[in-house]
């Protein structure tokens, strides 16, 4: 009985802890060996998850000023931003009326233009002229005025012979287009 009274030996312990340990490393090492890459893409995917809400979460926090306390605002502050921003507003709401008058002042006189414009052609037309030939004569004038003239170009070169007619079918061109077959097959 003396012999199970003995205290354990302290080999035969640590002989114990690292048969635990080993058997933990063992099967540390066969789930890693499955599956390693697993683990590897999900830690990858927490760490990128974990830094795009730490990006989000200050941009939350920028709309306060540093050192003002989250919650309840000032009312006379609310009160200024609202009123600046309703100046601002007004004020862009001016300009943009005025861009809109100016824009239609021009529009007006445009159609001022072309009114006078048709006028005179049907005044040129009254009389027996030629409308283009009426403003050629005011623009020669206008242009013997100034420094420099400009002649229209006499010296054209046509593109094609003057005998050529595309409604012909002869004469320019190397095929003519033929409708093709009616009905369900082509060949027979």
């Amino acid at each position: 009985m003396e012999a199970d009274e003995n205290p354990p030996d302290i080999r035969s312990t640590s002989a114990l802890k690292n048969q635990d340990l080993n058997f933990l490393q063992l099967n540390v090492a066969v789930i890693l060996a499955d599956y390693g890459w697993y683990l590897l893409c999900l830690c990858i995917g927490v760490y990128v998850v974990l830094q795009h809400l730490q990006k989000k979460r200050p941009r939350q926090d920028q709309s306060a000023t540093p050192g003002e306390v989250p919650g309840p605002k000032d009312p006379v502050s609310v009160v200024r931003r609202q009123e600046a921003m309703e100046a601002a507003r007004k004020k862009m709401q001016e300009e943009l009326d005025a861009k809109a008058a100016l824009f239609l002042e021009r529009q007006q006189e445009l159609e001022e233009e072309k009114r006078q414009q048709k006028i005179e052609k049907w005044e040129s037309m009254k009389e027996g002229k030629s409308f283009k030939g009426n403003s050629r004569v005011t623009q020669n004038s206008d242009e013997a005025g100034s420094s420099t003239v400009l002649k229209p170009k006499s010296d054209k070169k046509s593109l094609r012979s003057t005998g050529y007619n595309p409604l012909s079918g002869a004469g320019g061109g190397s095929c003519a287009w033929r409708p093709g077959r009616r009905g369900p097959s082509a060949g027979g």
